[in-house]
């Protein structure tokens, strides 16, 4: 697998969660591709919100608008963490067919669920994500166990 053709947009999903981390937020960022370009992007907001649901997956595809299903099906979503199981059931229910993340050591959603729907994983396994997610879980583990519903 050549991971070098993923950098460039796992890199703004990456700004997505530093931005999410400066907000006061949990820092996981994601970005909705088709064709190569970003068509949304967002990052966690459950915290700054005051939001239930507002993940990053959730957030971009929010900010991405209302598309065609078939729009969907020709896109790649980028997270830099393993999706969750709210998140994996959005990402099937419109049937985004590829999800590259940065990182799954801290933490791993459904993957094997999403692999049996015809979902393709790209680990990316990037340094850079494991920190930032290892040490925000260290200072805040009390918004991180709520975040992953613990």
């Amino acid at each position: 697998m050549r991971k070098g053709k993923y950098i460039r947009f796992m890199k703004e999903a990456v700004k997505e969660a530093r931005k999410g981390l400066r907000e006061g937020g949990i820092p996981i960022g994601s970005v909705l591709v088709k064709g190569g370009k970003i068509i949304g992007r967002g990052h966690n907001r459950r915290i700054q919100k005051g939001s239930a649901i507002l993940h990053a997956e959730m957030d971009c595809l929010e900010n991405a608008g209302r598309l065609k299903a078939k729009d969907y099906e020709k896109c790649v979503i980028y997270s830099t963490l393993s999706p969750c199981d709210m998140c994996t059931g959005a990402i099937l229910l419109y049937k985004i067919p590829i999800v590259v993340i940065g990182e799954n050591k801290t933490f791993k959603g459904p993957e094997a669920y999403s692999k049996k729907h015809g979902v393709k994983f790209i680990d990316l396994n990037l340094p850079e994500c494991k920190k930032m997610m290892k040490d925000f879980i260290a200072a805040e583990s009390k918004l991180w166990n709520e975040d992953i519903g613990k």
